[in-house]
């Protein structure tokens, strides 16, 4: 039995915070959907690979989206998984059969969420209703307009809708009014550039805090004076020490002093935690995390193979990784207000140089795309295995990081 490797993709609330992630999983061999029966691909793999237990740390603590078929839902694979911790996603149907129903119905009362997916707005699957609570929708396959009637009749059953494949923030506030209530693919498409827009003062500080991260000796002085013209970030770094304090009196006297006291390491982490959390303010927490995981699975793979000649540079390569869309603004614009180093650069613009390589290989992985290729893997020596032991190690450290909002 081969092993199976898992991505993610987020799904949002119209809030833009994460409600859940949907799991895709891969073959060791190949980065596409794996070459087996659907039943296996969906469910048994997962379950005899073990990954139920990493389950939380993979979806840091929201609901994982799982395909079930009928056969898997016949052979009672999610009653292996807690029920609080999955969405059974129904696939494989075109339309209900009573056998479907009955499955359905017994799962709806042991107290598992259910979603139907591939919805086609037939009035045939309004059997179902009663025993779901989810549906999704694919907004390239389904004229939205027409959902209308379809959206009144779940409303009596309380059905949240998902739509899928949305890829502007224009797209889903349009959805938003038609009555969709999650959303799924804003943050894995192309950014949404908006043209002529301008960095406020903030946004040029957490920027130069940002930047800050990629020296190898922090300059204290430097630091403490940029988070000293910022309230918020005054405020972080204070709650910082105190949480690392481990109840030693610790009396503050400048805010140098507070920088120096919680060390390079932790300091490291609250400058990448602060400067996300205020630029990504207006945007989804998902954001904000996805860097973070980013960046510490780039770092961590900086110390492997051939990418230790760029390990200086990756943990702010991959801080800046999702950049264009948190700022909203093309990555040759924002690059010229922090003073990068030319590795860093190429990376970011144009997947260039050996950081380059190694960001590719990361943010494919990381936003659920599994795009890797094959070649560039071997040319580095890398393989799946290394990819997903370093993606579940960065959810866990992500996971346990004191985020500041």
């Amino acid at each position: 039995m081969k092993k199976t490797y898992i991505a993610r993709q987020a799904i949002f609330d119209r809030n833009l915070e994460t409600v859940g992630y949907e799991l895709f999983f891969r073959n060791s061999s190949v980065n596409e959907f794996p070459e087996v029966d659907q039943d296996i691909a969906s469910s048994k793999l997962i379950i005899q690979n073990h990954i139920q237990s990493d389950i939380q740390t993979l979806c840091m603590g929201k609901l994982a989206f799982i395909n079930f078929t009928e056969s898997n839902l016949i052979h009672k694979f999610p009653l292996m998984f807690d029920k609080n911790l999955i969405v059974i996603e129904l696939v494989g149907h075109k339309k209900p059969s009573n056998n479907l129903v009955k499955i359905v119905k017994y799962y709806h009362e042991c107290g598992y969420k259910i979603a139907l997916t591939e919805y086609d707005l037939a009035g045939h699957w309004d059997v179902l209703f009663p025993y779901i609570d989810i549906v999704k929708v694919n907004i390239e396959e389904i004229n939205t307009k027409r959902l209308v009637p379809s959206v009144s009749r779940m409303k009596e059953f309380n059905i949240r809708i998902i739509a899928e494949r949305v890829e502007t923030k224009n797209q889903q506030q349009t959805l938003a009014e038609v009555g969709f209530n999650y959303f799924q693919g804003y943050f894995y498409h192309q950014t949404e550039i908006v043209e002529g827009q301008t960095l406020t003062t903030l946004k040029i500080m957490m920027l130069q805090l940002l930047t800050e991260t990629a020296n190898d000796t922090l300059d204290f002085e430097r630091i403490s004076h940029i988070i000293s013209q910022d309230v918020n970030l005054t405020i972080g770094l204070l709650k910082m020490v105190n949480n690392v304090s481990t109840g030693a009196h610790i009396e503050i006297e400048c805010l140098k002093q507070a920088a120096t006291y919680l060390g390079e390491e932790k300091l490291r982490q609250l400058i990448s935690i602060l400067a996300l959390s205020n630029l990504t303010s207006h945007k989804a927490d998902e954001i904000c995390k996805q860097s973070l995981i980013t960046a510490k699975m780039m770092q961590s793979l900086g110390n492997q193979t051939n990418f230790t000649p760029i390990y200086e540079f990756s943990f702010i390569t991959g801080l800046l990784s999702s950049i264009e869309l948190i700022l909203s603004m093309p990555i040759s614009e924002i690059i010229k207000t922090m003073p990068l180093a030319t590795p860093i650069e190429k990376a970011l613009l144009s997947y260039n140089g050996l950081l380059g390589d190694l960001l590719k290989l990361t943010t494919a992985f990381t936003s659920g795309k599994n795009e890797n290729d094959l070649d560039l893997m071997a040319k580095h020596g890398l393989s799946n295995e290394v990819l997903q032991q370093e993606f579940l190690d960065a959810c866990e450290w992500c996971r346990g990081l004191q985020m500041s909002g």
